[in-house]
């Protein structure tokens, strides 16, 4: 298997960090990162990720937060994709609605960069405490 040439590139040469046809930029995956790094938005995706797709009633009660802030929080996840707004196809007894769900970039990111950060400083700790 022949290897890509994904050495660190200095401050002015970035091309070698994404693939030739990534689906995504590097500003995208930037935003990704921008927004995980807000306390609420890492909340309200944790959230998802470990308790599945919840309405906006059921996250505000969940997590605790004022409507309006919810809102704004969910908009700026829904708009770098980590977070998609699902509508109902048919009604349950509380009749239609919209839920929120975590996407599979959110998952990921969740999962391979804080999340990743945080088991390994648990790791070192265990490692050190021996």
């Amino acid at each position: 298997m022949a290897e890509t040439d994904r050495s660190s590139p200095d401050g002015d040469d970035l091309a070698g960090l994404l693939p030739e046809h990534s689906l995504l930029s590097l500003e995208q995956y930037l935003d990704m990162q921008r927004a995980i790094g807000n306390e609420t938005r890492f909340r309200i995706l944790h959230y998802l990720t470990e308790k599945g797709a919840h309405s906006a009633k059921e996250l505000e009660q969940g997590l605790n937060l004022p409507s309006n802030t919810l809102h704004y929080h969910l908009d700026a996840l829904i708009d770098v994709g980590l977070v998609e707004n699902r509508k109902r196809k048919t009604p349950d007894c509380e009749g239609l609605y919209s839920y929120y769900q975590a996407t599979s970039l959110g998952e990921g990111i969740l999962e391979h960069g804080v999340r990743e950060l945080m088991r390994e400083e648990w790791d070192l700790l265990d490692a050190y405490h021996d």
